[in-house]
This record gives C-alpha cells, structure tokens and sequence, in this order.
C-alpha cells in the first residue's frame, strides 16, 4: 500500500505528538529534549522542527485538550459528570492531561492551556447555578477536582491512592452539592 506525500507527513506528525505527549507526561517541558522525542518517534530531530518549528510549539500541540463536554444543565448532572470524569482520572490520565499537569506550574504555555480548559468548565458549571457567586463556586468546586487529581496521579498520596472511587465520590458528594448550594436550594434557604 503505497501512502500519498501528505499522508506519510500526517503519520510521521501523529508518532511525534504521540512520543512528545509521553515524554512531556513523564518529564515535563523542561526535561524533554527535540531529541528524545524524535528518537522515541523514530525520525530525525530535523523533521521535528521542520513540522513543529520549535519545542514550544511541540509542547502546544502535544497538550491541546479536547473541549469539554457540554450538555448538563443541572448542578447535580454536572457532579455526577464530574465524579464519573475524576472515576476516569484516577484509574490513569492521559498523556495529554498528565503532561499538561506536570508541566502547568512551570511552564506558562501548559499554564495557559490549563486556564483555557479549567475557564470553559468554570463557566460550564457557573452557567448553571445561581446567585452573584456562581463563577466563584464553580471555581471552587473545579479547584477540589483538580486538587484531588494531582493528589492521587503526581504526588500519589497513600490515602487517596489506596481509596475506592465509591468511598472518593461519597465523601466528595455532600460537599460538591454544598458547594454549588444545592442543598440550600432543596431547602428553600
């Protein structure tokens, strides 16, 4: 089977994404070299900067996140979608997540990527509460999330790590709802 010009280019761009994720989620930006990237990939550094042009621009297109999935409009979906995603989390994160998490603090392209995925969550859940502190909540509730993750991926915390998921849902769920005040809502408060 002979590949078109363009599709061997989109093959050999795929193997670089791939082997920059893994190395950026194991190392970080800063400990990742063109070089190891175009080993692991299998081309030669050149072909690395002749498609990606720099190791920053390597670093944006290997963590580009996928946008977040919309469609809940409740604050209690979107807890269930948030502890269903965290389910997913920390049975293992993606290269692409766990390379923007690694790197997020120290380098400002994952920092800004970071912002950019965590603001349209923010927002999601922000738009579906109520109240002057909407945003300020879902930040907070975002923030749990996030915290929880790292714990349990990048510092491996013993207590997190050795927890079911169903005893990690049923003690984030009462503050989740707290959070986003729908305890009060039911209430009448």
């Amino acid at each position: 089977m002979n590949l078109s010009r363009a599709e061997r280019r989109r093959h050999s761009e795929q193997r670089i994404l791939e082997a920059a994720r893994a190395l950026f989620a194991e190392r970080g930006f800063e400990r990742t070299t063109i070089r190891a990237v175009a080993a692991s990939a299998g081309v030669d550094p050149a072909l690395v900067m002749q498609y990606f042009e720099s190791k920053q621009e390597l670093f944006s297109r290997a963590v580009q996140a996928p946008p977040v999935p919309g469609g809940e409009r409740e604050p209690e979906d979107l807890i269930e979608r948030m502890l269903e995603t965290l389910g997913v989390k920390l049975s293992g994160l993606p290269p692409t997540s766990l390379a923007m998490m690694r790197s997020m603090l120290t380098h400002p392209e994952a920092a800004a990527s970071a912002q950019a995925v965590l603001g349209r969550q923010i927002d999601q859940i922000g738009a579906a509460l109520t109240g002057d502190d909407a945003r300020l909540r879902a930040a907070l509730v975002t923030s749990i999330m996030i915290g929880v993750t790292i714990g349990h991926q990048l510092l491996d915390l013993d207590p997190l790590r050795d927890a079911p998921q169903e005893e990690i849902d049923r003690l984030l769920r009462p503050c989740l709802l707290a959070l986003l005040g729908i305890e009060e809502q039911r209430h009448g408060r």
